[in-house]
């Protein structure tokens, strides 16, 4: 580039060499021509210089902004999210208190619940007297625990009304024991829902009926003996689902 520019000025000062221009005087001026080249050659590589500083700045400053824009638009989303918290916060408290409220509402209920189911079941047919009285103790008993939630109290008040409840819609046999004649005697009972219960000994001989309206045991006429063991086969599922015949109590007039 040096010698490019200085041919140039040699070329432009010949003119001035025939125009009676010494010799010490035209390399003078080249050299001053030279020296004015590189420095503008220098000033021209500090703009460029420059420019590509500005240039980056300006990619950096124009990042910087998307950045910034992508920020607002995450703080504005967190800001909704926030909000959104705060009123569930705000909501569960209300729930909490309303928790409390019902909690000490509930109990009561549940108390009532269970005395009402403990009094039906003394009342009531006494098939699976054991197993029902024990269900009825077990909920007294979970009533005083701590270490049992409200809910939890609840279901298991609820389970022991379903229980009660399919008891009137099923059929069922088991085995247990029972005071005939005087004597304890191993039986078998027959219980269709809560209309008719049923036992005849394990030999067959003897068989009987509860009594609601007298609430107690009654002799049963043997020819419901095949009747009996018909039922107890379906009950059992070694059966197949049929009509049976059994006895049941008139129904009393309520007053």
């Amino acid at each position: 580039m040096q010698l490019r520019t200085r041919n140039l000025l040699a070329a432009a000062l010949l003119s001035a060499v025939a125009a009676g221009a010494t010799a010490a005087t035209i390399d003078s001026a080249l050299d001053q021509g030279v020296n004015r080249a590189d420095k503008a050659q220098q000033s021209q590589q500090k703009i460029d210089a420059v420019d590509n500083s500005i240039r980056a700045s300006e990619r950096e400053y124009r990042g910087l902004v998307k950045e910034i824009d992508g920020l607002n638009v995450y703080i504005t989303q967190l800001n909704k999210q926030l909000n959104a918290q705060q009123d569930e916060l705000a909501s569960i408290e209300a729930s909490i208190k309303n928790v409390t409220l019902v909690e000490r509402q509930i109990t009561p209920l549940m108390l009532r619940m269970i005395d009402a189911i403990d009094q039906f079941v003394a009342a009531d047919v006494p098939f699976l007297k054991d197993e029902r009285t024990r269900r009825v103790n077990t909920l007294k008993d979970l009533m005083g625990r701590s270490d049992v939630t409200v809910a939890e109290k609840y279901r298991k008040v609820m389970d022991a009304y379903q229980a009660e409840v399919d008891y009137g819609r099923t059929i069922e046999s088991y085995r247990g024991t029972l005071d005939v004649n005087g004597q304890q005697r191993e039986v078998d009972f027959l219980r269709v829902g809560r209309i008719s219960l049923v036992y005849q000994t394990l030999d067959g001989q003897e068989l009987g009926v509860w009594n609601t309206t007298a609430a107690a045991w009654q002799p049963l006429d043997s020819a419901y003996k095949s009747k009996v063991m018909a039922g107890i086969r379906i009950a059992r599922e070694q059966a197949a689902p049929d009509l049976i015949k059994v006895p049941v109590a008139a129904p009393q007039e309520t007053r």
